[in-house]
């Protein structure tokens, strides 16, 4: 039977008791759950980095380099991801992934020197990269099975998670320490996982089978083994993600360090830069069905990418602080959409091989960013880093349009 017909069958319900598979709905609201929790935790990390960075006693260059260790756990991670989605399934590695994910956000705030904390983010990076492209393949197959571009709609869960906790961040900041703080991110990540992890393991798609191909015998040898093409087109789009998620990943690592020491703003207001990043992204993703039904994938990226780029500019350059966050308030919705079309074009092409590769380049960029954002802002000065940004969203402007004739548009 093809592993799409499964998948319908699992989300049309039925008369099964306890062991129905969820509906459509729920796997739906089960999986947008854990995209918020992804968004919510990661947020929570990157507001507290100003007062890890004291404790520490980092430099903004040996910050970056403890932030690479986000990067490399990450990336190391990712490809393995794919291949364990495609041995047990997406759903069940995704929910693996939503347990190590809590428990490694508390060990940051342990650390009093930037080589251990360096360290203890090679773990973070390794769940953080694996809920991603677990949590991105299954979003991909049930995108495929439901026949609707709502693949953004998961993207913006994940940036409310990241408003949601960059605003709770900011009102915490004050009054709780980094290690208080992150030890109740924990709990609160661990409580959801078992609330709404059974749901996702009530369906366990068939692994090493494409979720997009519709007919019984289109790769019956090979099905996860990418054609030249597909692999070149992959990258192309990987390249895209790499683009913005560097954006993403330097508004939310140094956006509020930029907001406190360029700029003087207290820590809850540079908390709430990153919050209005991504409450724009999160609206911006709301409506990215529409906006992709409407006028179709290629202008959706190129106008994006020209957006992100003009806002990215005046966040760094701005003189004052609201200027600022109005700029990175324009980015958020510039940046909203690329990352989820480009991911998912990506899975449609090759399923989680796919998905791990594209995530692989995106969520390399998002999390290889800061560090170089770093080095560059003790060669020059962090508002003149912060302008790479907007150079990298004018290239997946660029991109995008020259992918015209392999994207559907």
């Amino acid at each position: 039977m093809p592993q799409l017909n499964k998948l319908r069958t699992a989300l049309s319900g039925g008369s099964g008791g306890d062991t129905a598979p969820p509906s459509s709905a729920r796997l739906r609201t089960a999986l947008t759950v854990f995209f918020a929790l992804d968004g919510f935790l990661f947020a929570g990390w990157v507001v507290r980095i100003p007062a890890i960075k004291h404790q520490t006693g980092a430099t903004a260059s040996t910050l970056g380099l403890a932030l690479l260790g986000v990067s490399a756990g990450a990336v190391i991670t990712m490809m393995l991801t794919g291949r364990l989605c495609r041995r047990y399934g997406s759903h069940a590695v995704t929910v693996v992934c939503g347990v190590l994910l809590p428990l490694s956000i508390a060990l940051p705030a342990q650390t009093r020197s930037a080589l251990s904390l360096g360290l203890v983010l090679l773990l973070f990076g390794a769940a953080y990269g694996g809920m991603n492209v677990a949590a991105n393949s299954a979003a991909v197959d049930l995108v495929t099975a439901l026949r609707r571009p709502v693949m953004p709609s998961f993207h913006a869960a994940f940036s409310l998670g990241g408003m949601a906790g960059a605003g709770l961040g900011g009102l915490v900041a004050g009054s709780l320490s980094p290690s208080t703080h992150l030890f109740a991110l924990a709990g609160i990540g661990l409580v959801v996982t078992a609330v709404t992890g059974p749901v996702l393991l009530r369906y366990r798609p068939v692994p090493g089978t494409l979720a997009d191909e519709p007919q019984p015998a289109a790769h019956p040898a090979h099905p996860h083994r990418m054609s030249s093409r597909a692999r070149r087109i992959v990258i192309l789009f990987g390249v895209i993600a790499l683009c913005t998620a560097y954006g993403e990943g330097a508004l939310a690592e140094w956006g509020a360090l930029h907001l406190t020491q360029d700029l003087h703003a207290d820590p809850g207001l540079a908390a709430a830069g990153y919050s209005l990043f991504a409450l724009t992204m999160a609206v911006g993703r709301l409506t990215g069905t529409m906006l992709l039904e409407r006028f179709g994938q290629t202008r959706t990226l190129v106008t994006g990418g020209a957006t992100a780029a003009a806002g990215m500019l005046l966040g760094a350059l701005a003189p004052t602080v609201w200027l600022t966050l109005l700029g990175f308030a324009v980015a958020g919705l510039g940046l909203a959409n690329i990352f989820p079309v480009a991911v998912g074009r990506a899975g449609e092409l090759a399923g989680p091989s796919g998905v791990a590769a594209a995530s692989t380049l995106g969520y390399g960029g998002m999390l290889l960013g800061p560090p170089v954002i770093g080095f560059m802002a003790d060669w020059i000065s962090l508002p003149v880093a912060l302008t790479t940004v907007a150079l990298l969203a004018a290239t997946a402007a660029v991109l995008g349009y020259g992918a015209r004739n392999l994207a559907h548009t």
